[in-house]
């Protein structure tokens, strides 16, 4: 009777497509539970040994000693005995055999069904690593490939990404192999070093998938035994083909404005964002040491009049603040390329330790030379300490200080046209700043217009009206100057407030 009610859990357990086993108490002399002898268990889920129903009529001491004694077996008992299921979230088994993954997590449920024990396992470790990597390439496909048996498995996206019918299988090696091409077998070779250092490998290679070239970014890494030996490998694949053949964003905007693929608006639109990307406009206030800064841009109107106007606000390692605006000559791309040259040349300069305003202006004048660019900058060095501004200028307009209510333009020290001269001095100027204090650096855009009356005298008065009534935000309603600017021309500001 008790083998045919094991030969029919046996029938049922064979059908299910997951890791169940019906357990049987094995009792002591004394009654006491000793052992469980596993008699049915489903073949279509094998355990970590590749083990399917040939473990039948074998013994969970034998097969597992390691459990013995364990979470999992206290539980097995306490189920049997007070009929209550129970589970484990995070049943760990370790394991010491060359082989097999070392430690395997997996979420166990137990329930008492006809005497003996219904037992379900579903590994969590490798779900888990499933999901993270497919949500960090977007969710396209998943490999998983057992160094022992040479077993592959695959989820439908990988399916689809090779398309391949899933009714065929995996792909074994060796088609794998055939599909790549052959100017990239070098990557995949790297690939497979990289695994054995211990280290995810992340690459990008091309396959050969029907009569297309495909880009897959593949991430793998893999697991190992107790010897440290990998046992299987686990990966993620995205297609990137797309983004491959597709350029950079400057490229694909440099090529629409030389070959004027879209209207005049559009050339316009194109280069304001070349811009963004070379210099991103912070939304936000810049906190810097004694100071607080925002930044305010207006492109042009017209498309065919986009400046190379740029600024530049960090703090310096010893605890000063570097401020600049800058405007390359010209407009459209190449303004937007030599701005470009002089923003990321006086990052590096900073970089290197070179904060002197003069020595800077230097640098980019000579620069200009060898490009043959020419354009106007300020750049300005504060010491919170001192709570002095050293400046100096390059055929720039001079900031605006507005205090108590009062603007005045800083009287400006000489310094001539960047790129007219590789000989050119830049001496720098000294101004004192008290706490509220609102300094205005600027391009031309804001101040200039064609044909029409002086508007830096109603510059000044707004800042005067900032200063005398600042409000909240005064740096916020400094940047609202950019309403009045000059639509024929690109206008960038730097606003500064000196704080305590």
């Amino acid at each position: 009777m008790a083998e045919d009610l094991a030969a029919l859990v046996q029938k049922v357990l064979s059908a299910i497509p997951a890791g169940c086993t019906w357990l049987l108490p094995v009792t002591g002399p004394g009654g006491e539970i000793v052992d469980f002898t596993i008699a049915a268990t489903s073949d279509r889920v094998a355990d970590l040994y590749h083990r399917g129903s040939s473990r039948r009529q074998a013994r969970i001491a034998e097969l597992y000693p390691s459990m013995v004694g364990g979470p999992l077996w206290n539980l097995y008992q306490q189920v049997l005995a007070d009929g209550v299921p129970g589970e484990l979230r995070d049943f760990v088994y370790e394991d010491h055999h060359a082989g097999v993954v070392a430690q395997s997590h997996f979420v166990v449920t137990v329930q008492r069904v006809l005497g003996g024990l219904m037992v379900w396992w579903q590994r969590s470790d490798e779900t888990q690593r499933r999901m993270e990597r497919t949500e960090l390439l977007g969710s396209l496909g998943w490999t998983e490939y057992d160094l022992v048996t040479g077993r592959s498995d695959w989820s439908p996206g990988m399916y689809r990404i090779f398309g391949r019918d899933p009714e065929l299988g995996p792909m074994s090696c060796t088609e794998q192999g055939a599909a790549m091409l052959a100017e990239d077998r070098g990557i995949a070779e790297t690939a497979w070093q990289t695994l054995d250092t211990g280290a995810t490998s992340d690459v990008t290679i091309r396959f050969c998938i029907g009569t297309a070239v495909r880009h897959l970014r593949i991430l793998s890494d893999a697991a190992r035994d107790a010897g440290g030996v990998p046992v299987k490998i686990y990966a993620v694949v995205q297609d990137v083909t797309a983004r491959e053949e597709s350029r950079s964003a400057i490229q694909r905007l440099a090529d629409r404005l030389r070959t004027r693929e879209t209207t005049a608006l559009a050339e316009h639109r194109l280069a304001a964002q070349l811009q963004q990307l070379i210099q991103p406009v912070p939304a936000e206030p810049i906190a810097l040491p004694g100071l607080e800064a925002v930044v305010g841009y207006l492109p042009a109107e017209k498309a065919v009049r986009v400046g190379g106007d740029w600024y530049h606000a960090q703090t310096l390692p010893g605890g000063h603040a570097l401020l600049a605006v800058g405007d390359v000559a010209g407009h459209g791309l190449e303004a937007a390329n030599g701005m470009a040259h002089l923003r990321f040349a006086l990052m590096a300069w900073l970089s290197i330790g070179i904060y002197d305003p003069g020595t800077l202006l230097g640098h980019m004048n000579r620069l200009c030379v060898q490009l043959g660019l020419t354009g106007t900058a300020v750049v300005g060095r504060h010491d919170p300490v001192t709570r002095r501004l050293s400046w100096a200028r390059a055929g720039h307009l001079p900031p605006l200080l507005a205090r108590a209510g009062t603007a005045t333009e800083l009287p400006p020290p000489p310094g001539m046209l960047l790129g007219a001269d590789a000989d050119a001095r830049f001496p720098a100027a000294e101004v004192p700043l008290v706490e509220a204090d609102l300094v205005l650096f600027y391009t031309d855009g804001l101040v200039e217009r064609r044909g029409a009356r002086a508007v830096l005298p109603d510059v000044k008065r707004h800042l005067s009206a900032v200063s005398a009534s600042p409000g909240p935000d005064p740096l916020v309603r400094l940047r609202g100057l950019l309403h009045a600017a000059n639509p024929d021309d690109d206008t960038c500001l730097l606003a500064v407030r000196a704080r305590s």
